[in-house]
Order: structure tokens, then sequence, then C-alpha cells
């Protein structure tokens, strides 16, 4: 037998009791009149979902009852959904309470299809927030720095595990803010020269003039102003991993240097003659499509058969399905602590908008929201506002608003979502959405949802 799931209900009328225990018949209802009541209740059941009366009776020598149980809900179980229901001119109240940190709020008089709406999108979003959380604490980093739930970035992670340990060429390809330096950084860190250098040259970011001896190093005199002797990147990278990012924006004429180098290990400083051997693991990376610079011949065709032994395509952020608010919630965590910072999560809207977005920048441009909205936030959760993200309507993409069509619209996104989460595992998939494997398969059939091969 499936476990219902539980819902505080907060009310002081007991007729609305009754009421609202008969409308949410499908959840484990638990019933509270007053702050203590409700506390004990959080406390012993630790409900994902409470709707609470703002209009609770004060204390003889308290007012604001309803506020105050609030906020003591929120510090007992800071992630527990609150929805508050008020009368039809309290509205000033609720917008305070959502502003505390409640999910959402509804009027009096109760619509009992649009409440159980709303309910069923804060399970849903408890739920998700749950599975979030377990993976983050389990495989969303199988690499350090890089978090990864959706079964291509997955993929990507075995493929490193595997190529790292060898001193064989990568070529990291994926548009800018993917992430290919902490992917360079990953394989760097798995291989046999992890405690040795690690160098960084950005080709598109040093002038043309100045690569070459940024790359190979100069001799005293080489040049006007070269007054001693200085090392390059490659050879302060020896016994190392130098990684050679944007690699397309490589002049022409340095590519056949490079190439030289690639292929004997060795260098020459600029107006030197002494042939320098370099042990060195190469890492190269690049936006660009190199196949068009070839064509273009902007780019050597045998220079890109030496760079590219092994290719790792790494997908835009909007194409890595459920990674989105795993890697927002590991960024808030991360500026949480640089900025000194308490914020809890994610308001619905957030997340929505989170999932929505495009994320042109990718994980970079997210970086920088999320950044910026910690240090300027002062409430307990992060808005889209505050992320400067565009509102998505939460109501988008349902047919109707006929309660058993929203459910099922419901049911096959969150099974959707746990196994992209699991990996198609059913086991683990059954287990997150708090059902039984055949149960599990006879949902999926249902939908007509198929199993990764």
């Amino acid at each position: 037998m499936v476990q219902k799931q539980i819902l505080l209900v907060v009310e002081d009328d007991p007729g609305l009791q009754k009421q609202l225990k008969w409308s949410f018949a499908d959840y484990h209802v638990v019933l509270a009149d007053n702050r203590a009541d409700a506390l004990a209740a959080v406390g012993l059941h630790r409900p994902d979902v409470v709707t609470l009366d703002l209009g609770l009776p004060p204390d003889p020598a308290n007012t604001g009852e309803g506020l105050k149980t609030l906020e003591a809900i929120l510090q007992l179980a800071p992630t527990t959904k609150v929805i508050v229901v008020t009368g039809n001119d309290d509205r000033d109240n609720a917008i305070k309470a959502v502003a505390m940190g409640a999910y959402d709020f509804y009027q009096k008089p109760i619509d009992r299809d649009a409440l159980a709406l709303i309910v069923g999108r804060a399970f849903q979003l408890a739920g998700l927030q749950k599975a979030y959380l377990q993976l983050q604490q389990t495989t969303c980093e199988p690499l350090t720095g890089i978090i990864a739930a959706c079964k291509s970035m997955q993929d990507l992670s075995r493929m490193v595990d595997k190529v790292a340990p060898t001193d064989i060429t990568i070529l990291l390809l994926g548009e800018s803010g993917t992430g290919k330096e902490v992917f360079a950084k990953a394989i760097h860190s798995l291989s046999t020269r992890a405690e040795r250098p690690f160098v960084a040259v950005n080709c598109a970011a040093i002038p043309e003039n100045l690569l070459e001896s940024e790359l190979f190093g100069y001799e005293k005199g080489a040049f006007t102003g070269a007054s001693q002797q200085t090392k390059g990147k490659i050879e302060f990278a020896n016994q190392g991993t130098f990684f050679l990012d944007e690699i397309g924006d490589l002049p022409i004429a340095l590519q056949a240097k490079l190439l030289r180098f690639l292929q004997e290990r060795t260098i020459e400083r600029l107006g030197g003659r002494k042939s320098i051997p370099i042990d060195v693991r190469i890492v190269c990376a690049t936006h660009q499509n190199l196949q068009s610079l070839i064509d273009q011949g902007k780019f050597r065709l045998d220079l890109y058969y030496r760079v590219s032994e092994i290719s790792i395509h790494i997908p835009p952020l909007r194409q890595r399905e459920g990674d989105a608010v795993m890697i927002a919630t590991a960024l808030l965590k991360r500026f949480n602590a640089a900025h000194q910072k308490k914020i809890i999560g994610f308001t619905n809207d957030a997340i929505l908008a989170i999932e929505q977005y495009p994320w042109p920048g990718n994980v970079r441009e997210m970086e920088n929201r999320i950044k910026r909205a910690v240090i300027l936030a002062d409430q307990r959760y992060l808005t889209a506002d505050d992320l400067q993200l565009p509102q998505v309507d939460a109501s988008s993409g349902l047919a109707s608003f006929n309660l058993r069509t929203v459910r099922e619209q419901a049911e096959s996104a969150a099974i959707k979502k746990a196994l992209v989460l699991t990996d198609h595992n059913i086991t683990k998939a059954a287990k997150m959405l708090g059902v039984t494997r055949p149960t599990l398969y006879g949902l999926m059939d249902k939908h007509g949802i198929q199993t990764a091969e």
C-alpha cells in the first residue's frame, strides 16, 4: 500500500476543517487549530506542505498569530511549503507572508479545486527538491566541479574517467560558458600528473604578437625589451597538463609551430636555437566549429588530427534536462558561504524560470545571475525577479484546469523527471516516487513513457 503524503491543515474553524479534510482525501490530513498544535504536528509528522489560516485567534497577550505561526514553522522546517489562507480583506498580510517565505497564498471563500491545484503543485515542487538534494548528495558530482544529472553528462563523465589516466590529447568542444576548463581540470585531477602543474592559456585573450612568446618563451635579447631569459607557459607545464583554450583563435602561423611541438615534444624559445624536451599532457578547447575553419583555410587539418585524438562535446545547459536547478542550488550554496548569506533556496517562480530559461551564456551566465542575486537579496528565498529572469506562467502547458487532467500531467512529468534523475533505473525511480516497481511500470505504460535502451 502506497503511503499517503502528509498535509498539515492549520485552521480553527471546525466546519472548514471537515471540508478541507474531505477535499484532500488523497493525502493524509493532519489537523491543528492553534500555533502550539501546529508546531507539534510539524515536529512529529514533518509535512512537506502546510495550509495555514492567517486568521487564527490570537493569544490574550499577542496579535498576528497567523504570521507568528508561519515564522515558527519556517524556522522549524525551512523547506516546508506553507500556503497561507486569508480573508478577502487581508491581502496585505498575505503579501507579507509570502515575503517571509510562504510558498503561496489563497483567499477565502475557498474554491476546492483551485486550492487543490495549488497544494498539488506544492507537493510536486517539494518532491523535486528532495530528489535534487538526494542526487546532489550521491551522484551529482561524478567529477570534481561537474554537476551531472542528465544521461548525456553522466556518459561524458564516464568517458573522462576512462581517458584521464592516459596521456592522449583531448579536444573539448562546446559553447562558451559550458565548463570546458572545469572539464580540463577534472581530467588533470584524475590523471597521473595530478600533483604536477596545470597551466592554462586562452588564445583569444592574448594579442597575436605576444602569443608566441607567451607559449614558447624567449631568450635574452630576442626582441626589444627582452632583458632576460623567460620560460613560456608550455615549459612551465612540464610534467603536468597544458590547457590550450580557444585553440580556434590560434593564428595560422603559430599553428605550424604548435604542430611541430606536438609531433616532436620539444620547443625552442623565441630567439633561441636549443631544443628543449617537454613532457606534458595536452588538452585543448574551443567554442568554434573547427571543421568550418578548416574549410575556410583558417585551421590546419593536420593540427586538428593531432589535438583531437579524443573529442568531447559538452552540451549547452538548455539541453541538459534536470541539471539547471541542481546547478543553481549548488551555486547558491557556494555563494551563500562566500558572502556569509543564509538564503534557503528558490521560490516556485524562480525554479520554473530557471528550468524554462534557455541560458544562452550557459553555466557562466547562471553563476553571474545567482552571485548578483545572493549579494543583493534580503529575503530567505530568491525569486525570478532577483535572478532577472522572465516570469513563467505556472499554468502554462496545462490543457485545462480539469483536476484529473492536471494530475495526470503532473504525474507524467514527475515520472519523466525521476527517470532522468536516476538514469532510467526503475528501482531507484520507483523509490524516489514512493511507489512499487510494478506500479511504476503500470504508470509508464499508462502515460506511454519508454525506458532508455
